[in-house]
């Protein structure tokens, strides 16, 4: 398999803060896949598709991406920030956990991008030092029950 799917994270939403590594990936890839909001921010060029979806179904999101990449395509999955805090990341391993064996051989990467909590807390002058705690509250995915 000539073909590849990197994970990447677009950042908190200012163009400036997406890193090199992310720029680059966005530049190679043949198809873009993700969130509707986050797939806009792309710029639309000669040879990349672009593939929109809801925010509620990141696993088949997930599982076309690998079937795309397993046929010889190079496929960003984007998200916001970063794409192991909250988003993506997770959701392409559960697909690939339940794939096809010939997934076992795809290149998969992930690549960190800036969350808004770091953003904010560089903005405001009020850095993350010492001890902190992240928790996402969130039901839109998950129900408050299993959030409890």
């Amino acid at each position: 398999m000539s073909g590849w799917l990197k994970i990447v994270g677009l950042g908190p939403g200012n163009d400036d803060l997406i890193t090199p590594a992310v720029q680059e990936t966005l530049d190679e890839a043949t198809d873009v896949v993700g969130y509707i909001p986050y797939v806009r921010r792309i710029a639309p060029r000669e040879g990349l598709t672009l593939h929109e979806s809801d925010n509620r179904v990141e696993v088949e999101r997930a599982t076309h991406a690998l079937e795309m990449a397993a046929s010889g395509k190079m496929v960003a999955v984007v998200s916001s920030g970063d794409p192991g805090v909250f988003a993506m990341a997770s959701a392409v391993f559960e697909a690939f956990e339940s794939g096809p064996s010939e997934w076992r051989n795809l290149d998969i990467q992930v690549l960190p991008g800036i969350t808004a909590m770091l953003a904010a807390s560089a903005a405001a002058g009020s850095p993350l030092g010492h001890d902190f705690c992240a928790i996402n509250l969130s039901d839109n995915l998950k129900p408050w029950d299993l959030i409890e």
